[in-house]
């Protein structure tokens, strides 16, 4: 009877977990409302990037988004598995090669909070971050704008000459900068001055850190894959200044 009794105990247990539990994930697979605003997410080794179709806007490492409207994040992945997770948010998800996962969500606090990749991916894996930005719904609308605005460039003569480098080296073979560069293997660089951070969320966005990255990103990141160009000193430095003017 001992036996009995707690077999249908447990039994009832895991129904009432169950049901509730069955629901929410059918909801959380429902297609998307026309309404929603979609968000295109590409997990790469080591870092995010962030595409808005709707606004023809794309970023790296930080997600903007804004309080009360539902956001659908579309998840894939060009090389490996990994996980999209935002703690703050309830939401964490697989990324996967040739597959398209969703997380569904409606932001109801404005504030600042961390993601981070939640499935091993490789050597850089614990330094695969990234920030989320949720907006009152004014403040987003700007940070739109100021993003399909082109970059406004600093007429400061260590930025003009970091411009120059930038131009002439293979960094444009790797990275996309609006009216200079197309390249679609390494993160945006068109507003990247307006960016907290770097490296996937690594370190502040400061002249030095840019510089440092530059000058050896496998340093800074094990296993980036960023090549290293080779400039010290001075060419860092410009590269830097030029880098943190395009706002």
């Amino acid at each position: 009877m001992l036996e009995i009794s707690w077999t249908i105990a447990f039994a009832v247990i895991l129904l009432i977990i169950g049901i509730p539990t069955i629901r929410i994930i059918f909801k959380t697979q429902e297609a998307p409302a026309a309404t929603d605003l979609r968000v295109d997410v590409a997990g790469k080794q080591w870092w995010w990037e962030f595409t808005y179709p709707e606004f023809k806007i794309t970023t790296a490492n930080e997600l903007h988004i804004p309080v009360g409207r539902t956001a659908a994040f579309y998840l894939h992945a060009p090389d490996v598995i990994h996980s999209f997770w935002m703690p703050a948010l309830g939401g964490k998800r697989d990324v996967v090669p040739h597959r398209i996962n969703r997380i569904v969500l409606t932001p109801e606090v404005p504030g600042e909070s961390v993601g981070q990749c939640a499935e091993y991916c490789g050597m850089s894996h614990a330094n695969m971050r990234f920030r989320v930005i949720v907006h009152p719904k004014d403040e987003f609308e700007q940070w739109v704008k100021n993003q399909q605005a082109p970059p406004v460039e600093s007429t400061d003569p260590l930025a003009q000459q970091g411009k120059a480098l930038y131009t002439q080296s293979t960094c444009v073979g790797c990275h996309t900068i609006t009216g200079i560069s197309a390249g679609q293997i390494g993160p945006n660089l068109t507003h990247f001055g307006s960016r907290k951070s770097l490296a996937a969320n690594m370190m502040a966005n400061t002249p030095a850190n840019v510089a440092k990255w530059i000058e050896n990103p496998d340093h800074m990141k094990p296993g980036a894959r960023m090549p290293n160009l080779g400039m010290t000193g001075e060419q860092s430095k410009a590269l830097a200044a030029y880098l943190l003017s395009l706002k």
